[in-house]
């Protein structure tokens, strides 16, 4: 019993070195394009990048999603705004190279109050806030404890309802207390990385993923121990946090538009995307037939109109989804692989 004992022990430490070494090798082929800001005995890592002497739109502030990074929003947003606004792409607390804090942030109140700090040290005192994904919860919370800080809110793909079912079972693992940080410290970035080329072809579909969004964007920083933790944190405590939270939507007032598609196999639109359509007075929800999770990437173009229309401009976003659908169908493809999901029974 002691000799398998002590064999499990040199396996476990053999596994987090090899686990260290890897993480480094990542950060040094995904190193930092943010700074780092104290918002109050933490440090939260942005982007962030002034508006142009023409600009036309309000601050944006751009919220990724669960295991992603601010080079997320930046590989789809950052050169076709450049210079049209104020721009801040932001790691959520315990993502990309900013700090987790304390306890308080994890949940999206907390990351929400923590954007709020962030911001008020850029100089930026109202924006457009758009939110991806579980970045979703974070700004309807945001609009609802927040709102003088908001010229307007888009949601993309958001997560911010209580849904059936749960979500995979790592993320509970992970997130648990002694072998959560055991796991992931010797075997999840290894799992992870076996995983990460189907993980993020399965984000997209049935829509293409970009040749070079791997080598772009680093999904594999959200592998890194104290990463892989946080977000799993995130993940597993959102079902009960948007049951609490999610009555309060109704509070929100800024404009909102909220896109989504009917083929996104992440979230579940019809809970999410129509929840917030129902529950935000005034909200327009853009539905585009064969869109999957990844409005951002898809149709940033629709994206950027809705960006427009906040700001006061004529914009059909009716009409330009209608426009976009035909070429979805035709570039559809089918994912070899599963990746994490929100959904009931995945």
């Amino acid at each position: 019993m002691l000799i398998i004992l002590l064999a499990l022990i040199v396996v476990l430490a053999a596994l987090a070195i090899a686990t260290q070494l890897r993480a480094r090798s990542i950060e040094a082929g995904t190193p930092n394009i943010g700074d780092l800001t104290d918002v109050g005995g933490f440090r939260l890592n942005a982007l962030h990048v002034p508006a142009g002497p023409d600009a036309d739109l309000p601050p944006i502030v751009f919220i990724h999603g669960a295991s992603g990074n601010l080079r997320d929003q930046a590989g789809a947003f950052l050169e076709p705004l450049r210079g049209r606004a104020e721009l801040l792409f932001i790691d959520r607390p315990g993502h990309g190279y900013s700090e987790r804090g304390g306890p308080e942030n994890d949940t999206p109140d907390g990351q929400a109050n923590a954007l709020a700090r962030l911001m008020e040290e850029k100089g930026i005192t109202r924006a457009i806030i758009v939110g991806h994904s579980f970045g979703g919860a974070i700004s309807a919370s945001f609009g609802v404890l927040h709102p003088d800080k908001v010229e307007g809110l888009v949601f993309l793909a958001a997560a911010t309802h209580p849904w059936p079912g749960g979500v995979d079972w790592y993320y509970h693992l992970a997130s648990a207390p002694i072998i959560g940080p055991i796991f992931c410290h010797t075997l999840a970035l290894h799992a992870g990385m076996m995983r990460i080329e189907a993980a993020t072809e399965h984000v997209f579909a049935p829509n293409p993923r970009p040749d070079t969004y791997l080598e772009d964007t680093g999904p594999a920083l959200v592998l890194r121990p104290s990463a892989f933790r946080s977000n799993a944190t995130d993940v597993a405590g959102l079902h009960a946090y948007v049951t609490a939270f999610s009555p309060r939507y109704g509070e929100i007032v800024r404009p909102t538009v909220i896109i989504t598609g009917d083929a996104d196999e992440i979230v579940l639109e019809e809970i999410h995307s129509k929840g917030l359509a129902r529950d935000i007075a005034g909200s327009e929800l853009v539905w585009i037939e064969g869109l999957g999770h990844k409005p951002d990437y898809i149709v940033t173009d629709i994206v950027i109109a809705a960006l427009e229309k906040i700001a006061g401009e004529k914009r059909d976003l009716q009409a330009m989804a209608r426009l976009a659908e035909p070429r979805l169908a035709a570039t559809r493809v089918v994912p070899q692989g599963v990746a994490p999901s929100l959904q009931a029974g995945q």
